[in-house]
């Protein structure tokens, strides 16, 4: 029997955020998700991380038999050390961060709690890819891009995305017109 790979899942909007609860749903239909998040919502916080207080960390009872999950105190950033340092038995074969409520595009990346938790797990040597939909509502429908986030996650599973490399994947705001497609570009200032 193939071993399910281990995925750790965060984001900065918060353990509650609707985007890390559809993340976590379809992380562990391609492997063994742990979630590492911040107990509240921590936008824009950059690669933050606690210096001058105590972290805290709560393991959350969810149902029975399936994936863990730790709400912390800290950043994005903390979230993904106290995983890779205190939590996780061995180094996961993929960090995901989202999915995120609005987006990061361009310089915003700099400012992203989202993707600095991603960046975290780049320079951790882990495999990463942060996940934004461009909407802000609570409400978002992360429904309409479920099916991208499993393909891209599989794909990168499968084909290994290079050192040094995070991805960083923004979906547009969807009205009723579909996605048209995946495309691969560098990142850029503007």
């Amino acid at each position: 029997m193939e071993k399910k790979p281990l995925i750790l899942v965060t984001n900065d909007d918060g353990i509650t955020a609707p985007g890390i609860r559809k993340l976590i749903e379809v992380m562990n239909e391609i492997g063994e998700a742990v979630v590492v998040a911040p107990d509240s919502p921590q936008s824009a916080m950059g690669h933050a991380i606690t210096i001058n207080s105590t972290l805290h960390c709560t393991e959350i009872k969810v149902k029975e038999g399936t994936h863990l999950e730790y709400s912390c105190s800290g950043t994005p950033a903390d979230c993904v050390k106290l995983a890779v340092n205190e939590i996780l038995d061995r180094k996961p074969d993929l960090c995901v961060s989202g999915i995120n409520h609005g987006s990061n595009s361009s310089i915003n990346v700099i400012y992203s709690g989202t993707m600095s938790a991603a960046v975290e797990a780049g320079i951790e040597g882990i495999q990463a890819i942060g996940f934004s939909l461009l909407d802000y509502r609570w409400s978002a429908d992360f429904d309409a891009i479920r099916n991208y986030v499993k393909k891209i996650t599989l794909s990168a599973l499968e084909n290994k995305i290079p050192s040094n490399v995070v991805l960083n994947v923004t979906f547009p705001k969807l009205v009723e017109e579909e996605i048209k497609g995946i495309k691969i570009c560098r990142q850029a200032k503007a």
